[in-house]
């Protein structure tokens, strides 16, 4: 049976203010699913809520993964149980080498039910399969010895992320704008090494502004947030369009959404300005 991402009337709150507003989204394993929206519009929002970061409030509805709710399960369950994100900012960890981080992480993922302290992966097992995705995203070797994202630039921040997604293997990733800060030729490395890795293997939620993430990996599902709420749905074609004209249709015909992504977006200029 394939594995199936369901998340149903998802409300969700920060600090009291509402940023979700009924979201529902399915997504099969095998599936690759595009999500667009103007900026505030809640796209980061519900990748990091399905991942279950703790400053965000569900104040109602659900997320279940083949029938399971999430809800209650904290960031590490939801991994073990085969949830990936990878982060549009992703956090350095200095003093913890890249190697060592992804040979607990695989180990944790791949035998849910490890307790710390037990045996990781077998050294010769583990260095041999690093490698061969390391190559395959065209990295040193050395890479592997660097501190998690200390000191990285942005192209080898989102490089680690997707190795870290070619490791694990998830039953389900979500790609939080991993083309950003990335020049043309690093976003097509990355589009290809994403459709290697993951394409037909995993569902894939790519979240992005822009086509070139998208070159290898043509969602056969388009969806466009705005306000909080998903406004409408299509393939490939609702992805272009998008591209190429902007979302002006897209807040003519949902006025009453739009106007609740422009006080989104002043809340958070507010915010920026210190006003």
């Amino acid at each position: 049976m394939t594995d199936v991402l369901e998340i149903q009337d998802l409300h969700v709150s920060v600090e009291g203010k509402p940023i979700l507003r009924g979201v529902n989204l399915l997504i099969r394993r095998g599936e690759t699913h595009a999500l667009m929206g103007p900026n505030g519009s809640g796209k980061s929002t519900l990748g990091l809520v399905i991942m279950g970061h703790p400053n965000y409030e569900v104040t109602s509805g659900s997320i279940k993964l083949n029938g399971q709710e999430l809800l209650e399960a904290g960031p590490d369950e939801r991994a073990r149980q085969g949830l990936f994100m990878a982060f549009q900012r992703p956090v350095a960890i200095p003093g913890v080498k890249l190697a060592d981080f992804m040979r607990h992480a695989t180990t944790n993922v791949r035998n849910p039910d490890r307790k710390e302290g037990e045996e990781l992966i077998a050294m010769r097992e583990f260095r041999k399969e690093l490698r061969s995705n390391m190559d395959q995203l065209k990295m040193d070797h050395e890479f592997a010895r660097r501190y998690v994202n200390d000191g990285f630039s942005g192209g080898e921040m989102k490089r680690a992320e997707i190795l870290q997604m070619a490791m694990l293997q998830p039953k389900f990733a979500i790609l939080d704008e991993t083309d950003s800060g990335l020049d043309a030729d690093a976003v097509r490395l990355a589009s290809q090494s994403i459709a290697e890795i993951g394409r037909d293997k995993m569902g894939l939620l790519i979240i992005t502004h822009h086509d070139k993430l998208l070159e290898h990996n043509p969602p056969e599902y388009t969806h466009v947030i705005l306000g909080g709420r998903i406004v409408e749905s299509g393939g490939v074609e609702l992805a272009n369009e998008l591209y190429s004209k902007g979302y002006e249709r897209i807040r003519q015909q949902y006025p009453d959404a739009n106007a609740v992504n422009q006080s989104m977006e002043e809340e958070d200029a507010s915010q920026v300005l210190g006003t």
